[in-house]
């Protein structure tokens, strides 16, 4: 039996970068996978393709995570389609432009912590009737809220993204609080820079570097001698979800090699 067998599995920005790694890895480890997507369906669909390749399952579904409504629509069908969900994790992301405070356009501040705090405590809020349904039926549910290492350091030049981020953590622990008497762990894994497309836009804005297109050129001056991947962020919600995690609730694990 393999670790995730009969647990749905509901993952934000499923179809590319940190995203795909953890629908991948999830799914190869028995879990059905609800690949969530905003705009990309072709990734989405590729990486729905892949898992069901390698044995597994898993189905796209179209929402922004700031809309309630489309929200609301993507858990319903879930929920019709699979019976329930086990484990949200909530991933989906976009980066700011790394601009001071004083240069920041008010609504690039509201659509990125709309992304990162606003549309995680919607689909909190929609999926824990299921969870907590689920979790009476078979012992747990999880969430995961993929952050950032950003909240660690509240770099300048970042404040949209700093403050989503910081959000989306203070909504984690708190559920992880509400959530414990219904057998729910919630958990932060903190990521530092990942080789994402996303994450070229974040090293460009914050370093200022406009040029930078391979992030495998920094490997000689990152932690173990590469830069993260995806599966290594996976790997980690992985274990959260597992029973070797079985105790482990309220907890941030940042995954950067140990920084710089």
């Amino acid at each position: 039996m393999s670790e995730l067998d009969g647990r749905v599995v509901l993952v934000t920005g499923g179809g590319r970068g940190i995203g795909r790694g953890i629908s991948e890895l999830l799914a190869a480890h028995g879990a059905t996978v609800a690949v969530n997507y905003r705009n990309d369906a072709e990734a989405a669909a590729d990486t729905v393709a892949a898992i069901q390749a390698a044995g597994g399952e898993a189905k796209a579904y179209q929402a922004s995570v700031d809309d309630i409504d489309q929200n609301a629509a993507m858990v319903d069908a879930v929920v019709a389609d699979f019976g329930g969900i086990d484990v949200l994790v909530c991933n989906a992301g976009i980066a700011s432009r790394g601009r001071a405070v004083v240069d920041t356009d008010p609504e690039e501040m509201m659509r990125v912590v709309a992304t990162h705090a606003f549309g995680p405590h919607h689909l909190s809020r929609l999926a824990l009737p299921s969870m907590r349904a689920r979790a009476a039926e078979r012992g747990r549910a999880d969430i995961v809220m993929i952050s950032s290492v950003a909240t660690s350091h509240m770099a300048a030049n970042g404040a949209p993204y700093n403050m989503g981020k910081a959000a989306m953590e203070a909504l984690a622990l708190t559920l992880a609080r509400e959530e414990r008497p219904h057998h729910i762990h919630v958990n932060i894994v903190a990521p530092g820079l990942v080789e994402t497309d996303m994450g070229v836009r974040l090293s460009r804005a914050m370093t200022g570097n406009r040029e930078l297109q391979d992030l495998r050129s920094l490997d000689a001056v990152s932690p173990f001698g590469r830069v993260c991947q995806p599966r290594d962020i996976a790997n980690v919600v992985l274990w959260l979800c597992s029973d070797g995690a079985g105790y482990v609730t309220g907890q941030r694990i940042e995954v950067d090699g140990g920084g710089r």
